[in-house]
């Protein structure tokens, strides 16, 4: 696993971060140059340079779940999260030649599983996971991986989600916690004062400023762990939010910037330094 080059005391303020955020939002824009990176290919092991790479997991969606399928907010999330990342802490992250960041798609049974930090998956009220992956789920996260879900709505995709990953982490004995705002991963670098509802760009604009996606059904938003034996915590689920499109999306509005993105790196950054640091 990739672990930070340093640990940083947590002084940044929500107003600071905007700031720092905003400063860097035009040189990452001409970075990136307009564009999508490279074509998407699965990972190989000659991937992996011993950096930070954003790792998002390919899997097969149902159609009886909830939600879209694993590209929802790809790639731009993933490089955006890590160009932060890499902006606000001490992070090694792999770039290539054009300073884009060398994020990688893995499948639940390949082997470069292994090689990730941490894996990413969204719209997971739609994943569907065999037997098979969900062995080598289970043997990643006993091993020390992380897996953070994220983008998913109301009780039909949280029961979904949570009758597969129970496949790979049965209930008695991986129980479900709710994360509350004591938890330091809140305080590893930016205080984190709530945890986000954030909509996605298109369902914000269209609903007038609502932020809940499901009304009345997804109407708290909830960060929520499942911890190994000793307390670590392995799988990070943020349910009746979309944390991600405040990544995949922050160039697209100031207004969805300022209103959600700024909320979501803080989130994002210190979910990725707490658990690379424990």
């Amino acid at each position: 696993m990739v672990a930070p080059r340093g640990r940083s005391r947590p002084v940044f303020l929500l107003a600071t971060l905007a700031v720092v955020l905003l400063a860097s939002s035009y040189a990452a824009a001409q970075r990136r140059g307009g564009r999508y990176s490279r074509q998407p290919a699965l990972a190989t092991m000659g991937d992996f340079d011993g950096s930070f790479q954003f790792c998002r997991v390919v899997f097969r969606a149902d159609r009886n779940g909830d939600g879209g399928n694993w590209s929802v907010d790809f790639p731009r999330a993933d490089e955006n999260l890590s160009i932060r990342l890499s902006e606000l802490t001490k992070t090694s992250v792999g770039m290539d030649s054009d300073g884009i960041p060398k994020h990688l798609l893995v499948r639940l049974t390949d082997p470069t599983l292994f090689r990730c930090p941490f894996i990413m998956m969204t719209e997971v009220g739609s994943a569907y996971l065999d037997e098979a992956e969900a062995a080598q789920l289970r043997q990643y996260l006993l091993k020390g991986g992380f897996l953070w879900v994220d983008d998913f709505w109301g009780e039909y995709a949280w029961d979904f989600w949570e009758r597969q990953i129970r496949k790979a982490l049965p209930s008695g004995e991986y129980p479900i916690v709710e994360l509350g705002l004591e938890h330091p991963m809140f305080h590893t670098l930016m205080a984190v004062p709530k945890i986000p509802q954030i909509p996605s760009i298109n369902y914000w604009l269209g609903s007038g400023g609502d932020t809940s996606e499901r009304r009345r059904d997804s109407a708290v938003p909830h960060a929520r762990a499942i911890n190994d034996d000793r307390g670590r915590m392995m799988v990070l689920m943020t349910h009746n939010t979309d944390i991600g499109d405040s990544f995949e999306r922050e160039g697209d509005s100031r207004e969805y910037f300022l209103t959600f993105s700024v909320h979501g790196y803080a989130f994002g950054v210190n979910a990725l330094l707490y658990t690379m640091t424990h």
